[in-house]
């Protein structure tokens, strides 16, 4: 009788596994809970500080933020390239991680201003202001620049991506301006994961959204992704 009831339990038990093995097998416990906000960031083309092309086929496989500045701002963009130096800091050493800052004014930001800029930001020292922000002063040194990427290229498509790739333009156009007297000037960041779909937007002057911003990039860098997608070319959905 012990021996038929531990038979039983046997067997219930082994049922049992088949059944959460044929219902789990397929998803990714290492999903995050983050919604999809945009499933369909376009490819784009930019130049960045060192002269090299930017296009989305080095984003593959990679989480990275977007966001959009300009190197003679001084209201702004110090704040946000500050907070933008701790994700830097944070994840200098996650070869799968990115960071592209889009210029605003591809008219007078040439590719050696976007050099002297990031020099700028990487030299510096991260301080900490009276009120909790933060800011860059002189006198840390030089980093080693692996991920941060400073570009330009054309203003159309610059634009085009903050407003229909990222979504973190916080004005809607003018569409009797021409593109010429278009300004984007935002302080959204823009947190893109491995199959290049926006998954967060966040106010990059804001400490709390600072810090769900570290903890973001963190869950994306754990997402698994399917490489069965690059079969039939590159997709956005990881279904």
């Amino acid at each position: 009788m012990k021996n038929k009831l531990l038979i039983y339990v046997g067997f219930f038990v082994l049922l049992l596994a088949g059944f959460y093995f044929a219902v789990f097998k397929d998803y990714n416990f290492s999903q995050s809970k983050l919604a999809v906000i945009n499933n369909a960031v376009p490819a784009f083309s930019f130049i960045n500080q060192d002269g090299k092309m930017i296009t989305q086929r080095d984003t593959d496989d990679k989480v990275y933020v977007a966001e959009y500045f300009f190197t003679t701002c001084k209201g702004i963009c110090p704040k946000m390239n500050a907070n933008m130096r701790r994700v830097f800091d944070a994840y200098k050493d996650e070869h799968n991680f990115m960071i592209i800052s889009h210029t605003c004014m591809p008219e007078t930001d040439s590719v050696a201003l976007l050099k002297a800029y990031e020099q700028k930001m990487l030299n510096g020292k991260l301080a900490k202001r009276d009120d909790g922000s933060y800011k860059i002063e002189d006198g840390a040194g030089p980093l080693t620049n692996t991920n941060w990427n400073f570009v330009t290229g054309d203003k159309t498509e610059l634009y085009k991506m903050a407003r229909v790739g990222y979504m973190i333009d916080n004005g809607k156009p003018d569409s009797s301006q021409q593109i010429k007297d278009q300004f984007i000037h935002t302080q959204f960041f823009a947190l893109v994961d491995k199959y290049r779909r926006v998954r967060g937007i966040y106010d990059g002057l804001k400490e709390d959204e600072i810090q769900k911003l570290l903890k973001d990039i963190g869950e994306l860098l754990k997402e698994k992704v399917d490489h069965t997608r690059f079969v039939n070319g590159f997709g956005n959905s990881p279904t």
